[in-house]
């Protein structure tokens, strides 16, 4: 067995995506559901062939609860100094500074996409 994909609901297809394209994820494809809904495959690039990531834009919802359940994505980089200065160029700003949750531990934080899930940016090289 293999984890294939994370799925979660969105509000908004094109802001979606460009959050994501800033994280440094591709847009791999795009399906239709009927006239229900679309489903937006997301990818890292060099990551393989299978999307990582299916963002669902459901016509006609503009809202959604998250819930208690829901805790985050996380997202290896190499430098995140360097990562969340391009995000800040594009608007996006982490929660709080990058820390440590042990000592040696790696240089972590954390950012809201456009419908307020929590991505880790942990860095690794």
């Amino acid at each position: 067995m293999a984890l294939i994909h994370t799925c979660y609901r969105i509000t908004d297809v094109d802001r979606s995506v460009a959050f994501y394209e800033a994280l440094g994820f591709e847009e791999v494809g795009r399906v239709p559901i009927r006239d229900e809904a679309i489903n937006v495959f997301m990818n890292i690039p060099g990551d393989g062939d299978s999307p990582r990531l299916e963002l669902t834009y459901n016509f006609g919802v503009d809202s959604y609860d998250i819930g208690t359940g829901y805790g985050h994505i996380a997202i290896a980089t190499p430098d995140l100094d360097a990562r969340l200065a391009d995000l800040a160029e594009q608007g996006i700003q982490p929660e709080k500074p990058p820390y440590t949750v042990r000592e040696g531990g790696s240089r972590l934080c954390f950012v809201r996409d456009p419908d307020g899930y929590r991505i880790e940016l942990i860095e690794r090289s």
